[in-house]
């Protein structure tokens, strides 16, 4: 019953791992099997029909199936094995069915591994590798204390720690993450390859971060912090949408400004946007395109934590004139949407003496016009811009960067939505700014003959403060109760800030530790031009070393006993004697081997006899602890005296 306990609480401690990743019913049904056999632990029956368990597992392989729709995959393969090793509960009778059980667990103990890698899950994993070791212990040793079991399997533990830190750090990595195989589909929250009025609404109550920046030197101002995303060209008068003119070439720029290196730690979002500041100058990464409206688009979605250094410029110029077919990619209105908007833009045009003042004067019209920065705008029907400016008067910037651009359009003025965030949460204690999803941002960009696409951003003009504040700062409301506390209180701020620079410094040189890590850590221990080899020979060196380690150990516990002083002086006395009669068999006691020398030497009879006689006390007698090293020497030094020389 113990055994069958251990091995239960095994299992159910792999199941609590994924309780909230695999389907509800497999995790509830893993979990009452297991109470269910705890409950009838004692019972000797054999429990269901083979039939009945076959027709069981066919049914929950059919369940994974329409739910996944395959079998393959860490989800599918997780979800299948919660339910199925729980049936072996129904079987499980001798130690080998319970190590089996002990080894489910473990096995969901590396999937949970290699699904999740925070930090936050570390103590959790190590705790379930300590209850499976002490499960082992329990069931392979019987009558094992559970104290006893606890203790061995933690010591186990701890003396495996340095190979595992070695392994870690020195077994050759292949290319990539160990742990890079398909996950199941999730639901991210994340700026998408669409924008319609309404549609970054769901971003701005998210507290989720959406990636780190750190820069190598001073920062851009929060005026300048615009993280560009997905670029947005294509408008049927409601909804935005990403262009289809991949094919078409790259505008070649010139930096008017200030050029920053920074780096990136990007969180999962199971898009392919990686984001960079502003403009990119270049692709960090051979499988990241620098597309021709200089997004950064990766060949895979982004499903796992991803870090990269990029090199961007707030402000550059064009050195060619704009394609015929980006013009008229970056021109096309819905005809018949918005006409309200179209006149209005008309109208601009005609009082405007230059590009330059359309755009000025399209501002101005905002700023002027009583316009509102509001989280909670009325709906807008399918003339969604003409709702904005001449009704509702509402938005935020989705909304108003959706208005620029169609205006600008409506003039005859070249324009396209940039999606992205905008500004960050700077991290004193990591030295980075931590973008958050609520700081995602939509604003515009205009060609104007002379300088190219000019960022511009009307929201700028409508609320100013957004440009320096977060949006959780301008409209606290929008956040949740327990998500106000931490923004509202000082310290819980700077203990959150502590566990997220903790947190990247996890997720950069233990989750993203790869060949490259190693090499430069080889690099840094002095080895020039290292590769694989160096690996395998400290590899090598270090798994010499752990073992020599557990040699010292073991041999602590393998010590010889103590020197006892007085057994030395009686083997001492026998060697004496043996001289003058046989020797002292093995089995003969003091007394014994004494009479058989006065049986020899009777002239040594008394004092043969005295000797032994102390001996015998000494050995066999009541223990007199405060005496006994005394009288412990006296024995020796009468043995020293004795002679046994003929009279």
């Amino acid at each position: 019953m113990r055994g069958l306990a251990w091995c239960c609480a095994a299992f159910t401690g792999g199941v609590l791992l994924h309780v909230d990743r695999v389907p509800l019913w497999a995790s509830a049904a893993a979990l009452a099997l297991v109470a269910w056999r705890l409950l009838t632990g004692r019972s000797s029956g054999r429990g269901a029909p083979l039939a009945a368990r076959a027709a069981l597992a066919l049914l929950l392989v059919a369940a994974v199936l329409t739910r996944f729709h395959t079998l393959n995959g860490l989800a599918a393969g997780t979800a299948l094995l919660v339910p199925m090793a729980a049936l072996k509960l129904l079987e499980t009778r001798t130690p080998r069915d319970q190590l089996v059980m002990v080894g489910a667990g473990l096995f969901l103990l590396v999937a949970a591994c290699l699904d999740r890698q925070g930090l936050v899950r570390a103590p959790l994993y190590l705790l379930q590798a300590w209850l499976c070791c002490a499960a082992l212990a329990v069931i392979t040793a019987r009558g094992l204390a559970a104290r006893t079991a606890l203790t061995l399997a933690g010591r186990a533990l701890v003396l495996a720690a340095p190979l595992a830190l070695i392994l870690f750090v020195f077994f050759p990595r292949l290319a990539g993450a160990f742990w890079a195989i398909p996950h199941g589909e999730e639901a991210l929250t994340g700026l998408s390859d669409s924008m319609s009025p309404g549609g970054i609404t769901h971003l701005t109550s998210s507290y989720d971060t959406a990636f780190r920046a750190r820069f190598a030197l001073v920062p851009p101002p929060p005026e300048e912090r615009y993280w560009r995303g997905p670029v947005l060209h294509d408008f049927d008068g409601y909804t935005w949408r990403r262009g289809g003119g991949f094919a078409q070439w790259r505008q070649p720029l010139e930096a008017a400004g200030k050029t920053y290196r920074y780096s990136i730690a990007l969180e999962p979002s199971r898009h392919r946007w990686w984001f960079a500041l502003d403009t990119p100058t270049q692709s960090p990464d051979a499988k990241v395109q620098l597309t021709y409206d200089y997004e950064l688009l990766a060949a895979e979605p982004v499903n796992q934590p991803v870090n990269y250094e990029a090199l961007s410029n707030t402000h550059m110029r064009a050195a060619w004139p704009l394609s015929a077919a980006e013009r008229r990619e970056d021109m096309q209105l819905h005809p018949g949407r918005n006409p309200r908007t179209l006149e209005l833009a008309q109208s601009l045009r005609q009082q405007a003496g230059s590009e330059a003042a359309l755009v000025r004067a399209a501002l101005e019209f905002l700023r002027t016009g009583g316009f509102v920065y509001s989280l909670d705008p009325q709906p807008t029907g399918s003339d969604s811009v003409d709702d904005l400016l001449f009704s509702t008067r509402a938005g935020f910037c989705g909304h108003y960067a959706s208005a620029f651009v169609t205006l600008m359009r409506g003039a005859g003025l070249p324009a396209r939505v940039v999606t992205g965030y905008l500004g960050g949460e700077w991290n004193p204690i990591g030295g980075y700014f931590i973008v958050r999803q609520s700081d995602a941002h939509a604003w515009a960009e205009v060609w104007l003959e002379g300088r190219g696409w000019t960022r511009v951003d009307p929201t700028a003009v409508v609320a100013p403060e957004r440009l320096r504040r977060g949006i959780l700062d301008l409209f606290p409301g929008a956040m949740s109760s327990p998500q106000r506390l931490l923004h509202g209180s000082a310290w819980l701020t700077r203990l959150l800030q502590s566990w997220d620079a903790t947190n990247n410094w996890w997720n950069g040189h233990v989750v993203k530790f790869t060949l490259d890590s190693q090499l430069d850590l080889l690099s840094r221990l002095g080895v020039r031009s290292p590769d694989v080899r160096y690996l395998g020979w400290a590899f090598a060196a270090g798994v010499l070393g752990w073992l020599a380690l557990i040699a010292w150990h073991s041999g602590r516990d393998l010590k010889a006993p103590r020197r006892d002083p007085l057994a030395g002086a009686y083997m001492r006395l026998c060697r004496k004697l043996a001289r003058i009669a046989p020797a002292r068999a093995s089995h003969q006691g003091p007394m014994s081997f004494a009479n058989t020398v006065s049986e020899r030497r009777p002239d040594l009879k008394e004092r043969v006899d005295a000797i032994f006689a102390r001996y015998t006390q000494l050995r066999f007698g009541p223990p007199a602890p405060a005496t006994r090293t005394r009288d412990i020497q006296e024995f020796r030094r009468a043995v020293a005296r004795l002679s046994v020389r003929s009279p």
